[in-house]
């Protein structure tokens, strides 16, 4: 059952509430399997050539730069996983990671009252569908910055996003998962003192 949960970024306090959901919505999918062993891997897609396609790789770009950021980061400025690379990267994460456990990332175009919203889901990423692509599903977590509206020419629309909101989305999911990883970090911790 699909379940998503959307967050006004220019709301006071609602990166701390995206990030707590992130983290129980990791908690309670690992729960469900009782596999809290795998890896965690964020994979995230997009292309740096695209204003409104960055969010992605400008995400992505931002976490591996963190020292204190201990998981495995897919898709940055500099190497972006998109359209004509994803299916490949997705065979590598799964050949490289042991079971690994997947949160994808990549902007969005949804109606004009949510632009500069971050939506957060427990089904895979459907990645190309603002733009009538047929791309792979992945993610068992996936988080959407909703960069523009959608309308007749979507790739029109991505082309002429403002930089700013992009970048605004970017810094609040890359900083609302860095609060998700120390959540979980310091809830692990109490766990084993008990």
């Amino acid at each position: 059952m699909d379940t998503t949960f959307y967050f006004d970024i220019s709301k006071t306090g609602s990166c701390y509430s995206f990030a707590r959901k992130l983290k129980q919505l990791m908690e309670k999918e690992l729960d469900d399997i009782c596999d809290y062993d795998r890896e965690i891997i964020y994979l995230c897609i997009g292309s740096d050539r695209s204003t409104g396609d960055s969010l992605g790789p400008l995400v992505g770009h931002r976490l591996s730069n963190l020292y204190t950021f201990n998981h495995t980061v897919y898709g940055t400025l500099k190497n972006p996983v998109h359209a004509v690379n994803l299916s490949q990267y997705i065979e590598d994460i799964y050949c490289t990671h042991r079971n690994p456990f997947i949160i994808a990332i990549d902007a969005s175009l949804g109606s004009k009252n949510h632009v500069g919203y971050v939506t957060l889901s427990t089904e895979p990423l459907k990645p190309g569908l603002g733009v009538k692509k047929q791309l792979r599903e992945v993610g068992d977590i996936s988080v959407t910055g909703i960069v523009n509206f959608s309308g007749i020419l979507d790739t029109m629309v991505l082309q002429s996003t403002r930089l700013s909101t992009v970048m605004e989305l970017s810094e609040f999911i890359s900083h609302g998962i860095v609060s998700a990883a120390h959540m979980s970090a310091a809830h692990a911790d109490n766990r084993q003192l008990i």
